[in-house]
């Protein structure tokens, strides 16, 4: 056997690693006693194989914790590790829930290729499981006179805690929860679920509630800025002119029609009164201008007979 094809050999379990990726995050940090939930990404001929969620560094020495061939009836809401594989997205989920501190390590998302000569398609990721105090929000912001809510989050080894809520660079200002996990006041009110989260909110913002703060827990505490922005100005408006309301328009009816007909009557009346005056006038001064007309005419004529019977 050739050199080249020992080396080919060789190699020959690893070529999948090449082509064809299962891609995650290199790390994952939770707070102990939370749930967290990794995605694990991989290429389209993938689509039907066996994904696997195992907690180890190689593959020879890794601990099974999921698999999606596991057909065993049992509700993923009571697993303590789960699988769910979306072959659409090109993505399986693998979720972990109730994380201790000891359950820090490496983990594996793989693909089962199977066969002497190929090897599984597989990536590594770190889980941290800690114990401290963190926020869902670290920048929280919200306007003039509104209502604001932060949460914080905290281990399960704080659980029975103290929890409180302090503006940055003021100890005397700090908010404690007492032992019934709750504080209010007429400013802010603070709720503690002993599960994992307290809540502070601000009932009515302040421009001077703009300030850093402090979540605390035990001796664990974890940092969120709250600003508060001023209200949006509105340009008020001119109220447009209004006319006071006509009625309507009546339409022309018969009982409209007789109900002015009096006046109507009057008005005809005298029209026709002023059109026969007029009529009057104009035949007065006709008659005039005829009659004026006419006596020259019968002097001529008189003049004419008289200067023939003269010869």
């Amino acid at each position: 056997m050739s050199q080249l094809s020992t080396i080919t050999l060789f190699l020959l379990p690893w070529i999948p690693a090449f082509l064809c990726k299962v891609t995650t995050e290199e790390e994952f940090a939770v707070l102990e006693g939370g749930s967290l939930t990794i995605p694990c990404h991989y290429e389209p001929q993938y689509a039907s194989y066996v994904k696997y969620w195992c907690q180890g560094r190689t593959r020879e020495f890794c601990t099974s914790l999921a698999r999606t061939d596991d057909h065993h009836l049992v509700d993923p809401a009571e697993k303590k590790v789960s699988i769910f594989d979306d072959p659409v997205q090109l993505v399986f989920t693998v979720t972990m829930k109730d994380l201790k501190e000891d359950e820090s390590g490496w983990y594996i998302c793989g693909v089962e290729i199977g066969g002497v000569w190929k090897a599984d398609d597989t990536t590594f990721t770190k889980v941290k499981v800690i114990h401290g105090m963190s926020a869902v929000n670290s920048m929280m912001s919200g306007a003039e006179g509104s209502a604001v809510t932060i949460e914080c989050l905290y281990s399960e080894r704080y659980r029975e805690s103290e929890k409180k809520w302090c503006r940055s660079g003021d100890w005397r200002s700090c908010l404690s929860t007492g032992s019934d996990g709750s504080y209010e006041d007429s400013s802010v009110a603070i709720r503690d679920d002993r599960t994992g989260a307290f809540t502070v909110t601000f009932k009515k913002l302040q421009m001077k509630d703009t300030a850093w703060y402090w979540c605390s827990a035990g001796q664990q505490k974890t940092a969120v800025h709250v600003l508060v922005t001023p209200q949006p100005t509105t340009v008020p408006t001119v109220p447009s002119q209004s006319f006071p309301d006509l009625p309507p328009a009546k339409p022309i009816t018969r009982e409209t029609w007789s109900s002015h007909s009096p006046m109507l009557a009057s008005v005809v009346v005298c029209s026709s009164v002023i059109f026969l005056a007029v009529v009057a006038i104009l035949a007065i001064k006709f008659w005039r201008l005829h009659k004026s007309d006419r006596v020259p005419r019968d002097v001529e004529e008189m003049r004419a007979k008289f200067s023939v019977s003269s010869f």
